[in-house]
Order: structure tokens, then sequence, then C-alpha cells
């Protein structure tokens, strides 16, 4: 099938998980044979990704995603030259070029939802839209809804309530299992001894190493990773040490915490290309969410959290708070532990309990086999596409 991809609002390639997701899938679904056109901003540098698919520069004007509609016309146009079997477009809320594309030119619609198209109570954006009367945002995210031929989400709850079921295609994103991988190999930072500046090495430290990869901002909750060294050392562990690896709006913040604790290196921002070597090289995979920094979070977990796919398919055990949609990614002392994430010293114990030896390799063996099995970008690729070959066969039979 010939498929047009929009999701301009995201910079390709990038370290964040938005550029991630967007080149899995886009090159998952080449690889798979289809003729893929990807409508991307230019990530660093200005490079495209080189790989099966065709990626085109197409960001939304003045750089602000909160333009991506005004690229309408744009998108149309590219639509009926390259006239696609699907128009696939990843939500967003100041969205739906693709999905109006696709409706004037006769494409499968597909709506790639992994941010709530429904307002939690007592949002700001929830009132704001009530205040202007007709709700226009609101009604518009209901349109997107009802013209996809078919939704893909993680999570059903954060869809409109009357989106039929048929339409819904449930599924958790995922990691690249050929990449991370256990015996992964590369330049890795050596675990600090009281300052923050890594040293790169080739060597691996001799400690167990609690390792947090990802954006640093309040609800990733990295502050607790701190914490909980600190309270390691209080009691006297100093063989369990941290890497934090990425930077964001709380870096200042825990860095400052870091400061005064030995043994926790912060690497600051680092290329994807490089993590799987950086987490091949630690022993436990760190997720401690703080939902309650997050009201959307707290009112639906609705991520797919690609730092938990890249743990379990780098073999290493994940800790992480006891939420409900994590539970069934994570299995408690099954490829993990789940701690409880309301008790300050929870995520303390939960590490000491991932660090005995036979306890960590038998948790990240079983990571690695469900990641392969289960959470792989190949995977999930092999599911979308028996989904939209589904729901093709379905629009030809309604027409």
């Amino acid at each position: 099938m010939k498929i047009l991809y929009s999701a301009i609002d995201q910079a390709v390639p990038a370290a964040h998980g938005g550029s991630v997701h967007v080149t899995a899938v886009a090159e998952g679904l080449a690889a798979l044979g289809h003729q893929v056109q990807v409508l991307v901003s230019p990530g660093d540098a200005g490079a495209m990704p080189k790989g099966h698919a065709t990626w085109i520069d197409l960001h939304p004007p003045l750089g602000n995603r909160r333009l991506r509609l005004l690229r309408t016309r744009d998108v149309v146009a590219r639509a009926k030259a390259f006239r696609p079997d699907v128009v696939m477009e990843r939500y967003y809320n100041f969205g739906g070029e693709a999905v109006l594309a696709g409706v004037q030119t006769g494409a499968l619609v597909v709506l790639e939802v992994n941010a709530p198209v429904v307002d939690q109570p007592g949002s700001a954006k929830r009132l704001i839209d009530r205040a202007l009367i007709l709700q226009p945002m609101r009604r518009w995210r209901d349109w997107l809804c009802r013209h996809a031929d078919l939704i893909v989400t993680p999570s059903a709850r954060i869809l409109p309530a009357d989106v039929p079921r048929e339409k819904i295609h449930l599924t958790e994103w995922g990691a690249d299992t050929a990449q991370f991988r256990p015996d992964s190999r590369g330049l890795t930072p050596a675990i600090s001894t009281g300052g923050l500046t890594p040293a790169i090495t080739t060597g691996s430290d001799p400690n167990t190493v609690a390792v947090f990869a990802g954006a640093f901002r309040a609800w990733h909750g990295a502050i607790h990773l701190v914490d909980a060294i600190r309270r390691l050392r209080e009691r006297g562990r100093k063989d369990i040490k941290g890497l934090m690896i990425g930077d964001g709006p709380e870096w200042p913040r825990v860095s400052e915490a870091a400061a005064g604790v030995d043994g926790i290196t912060l690497t600051g921002a680092m290329p994807h290309a490089q993590i799987p070597a950086m987490l091949a090289s630690a022993d436990i995979g760190v997720a401690p969410f703080d939902i309650g920094a997050h009201p959307t979070l707290a009112h639906e977990f609705h991520w797919s959290p690609l730092k938990v796919f890249e743990y379990m398919a780098s073999g290493l055990p994940v800790v992480a708070p006891r939420i409900p949609r994590l539970a069934t990614i994570v299995e408690d002392g099954k490829e993990g532990i789940l701690y409880d994430g309301a008790d300050a010293g929870a995520l303390a114990e939960a590490l000491e309990r991932a660090s005995v030896p036979e306890v960590r390799r038998a948790l990240g063996a079983a990571a690695r086999a469900r990641a392969v099995r289960e959470f792989s970008w190949d995977a999930h690729c092999r599911r979308l596409d028996e989904a939209i070959r589904a729901a093709h066969a379905r629009l030809r039979c309604a027409s």
C-alpha cells in the first residue's frame, strides 16, 4: 500500500520519544513492503533519516506546532499527487491536516493517538473551551475521531466515549530490540565518585548501576532516584549507584540535589544512538514516574513509555511505581519490581531488592524475552499492518 504519514510537528531525527516513535513506525511499515512518505520537521543539523521510507520536510509555519493545521493545503496537495491508500496522522491538539487530506482524497484515515483527546475534569483547556460556548476544540477533536477509520492508541480511555470499539486498535509502543540488547557495545560513562562530570570509558562499573534515561520533567520523577540513592547511602549501601541520562526543565533541580550524593552521574543529553550501549552497561532500569505532578496522567496513565521498553530490551529489570497500566507492561516479580509511589522510601527498598545478582539476572532475562516477543517495533508494525489491512478491507466492503 501507499501510506502518507503526517507528523509535521515532530523533528526527525532527534533524541526525544516522538522522533524515535515516528522513525520506527515509518521505517517499520516501509520494511514490510509499503511505500511510505513521511512529513516531518528536519531534525538534528537539518538531516533526514536514510532508510526505506521517503522523508519530506514539511515543518509547521514559523516552526510553531500550534500552527500545524495551516499546512492543510500543502498536505492535501501532497496527498493528491501521491494518491495514497492510507493517510496516517500523529495526533496533536492543533492538528488534523492529514485527516482532512484523507477525507478529501478518499484514503483510509488512521489516527495515531498517544495524548488525550478528551480533557480531564478541571483542566484549563476544558474551561477555556467551555467559555467559548460552542466548545470548538472539543467539537474539532470529536470530528477527527469520527472521520478516522482506525485509531491506534495504547489506551481507549483517552478517546471520546462514543468511538466505536471496532475502530480502536489498542497497542503499546516499543523498542528497537536489535539495537537495545544486553550485549550492546560502545562508549559508556563511568560512574563518578563525587563530581557530576562523566568520564567516558569502555569499561563496566563493578557496582550495581541504576539508570534513568529520558526527559527531565517533573512527572518523569528523576529527582526520586536521587532521593533513593541518598537514602541508600544513609543506610550504608554504597554499592548501588545512579546513572542519569538526558536533560530538561528539572535538570538544574536534579543536578543540585545530586551534588551532595556520592555515586551519581548526570550525563546531560546524549544522541539516541549512544543510549543502547549505555543501558547495556547498567544493571537496573528506573522509571520513577510521579503522576501527581501531571494532572492528565493522574486521570489516566496514557503513556506507553519508550524508556521502559528500551530497559526491557536491554535486559534490565524495571523498577517503577505500581500504576495499573504499567503493571500490564512490567509484571511485578517477573520482569521488574513495582513499588508504592506514595511511600517515600519504597524506591530505595525496590532498588535493594533488584540489586541481588540472581534476582537481577532472572528479572532482566524475562524482561528481554518479553520485549522481543511483545514490545519490539517490529512486532508493533506487524500488528499495525494487520489492523490497517483489516480496516482497508472493511472500507472497501462498505463502499
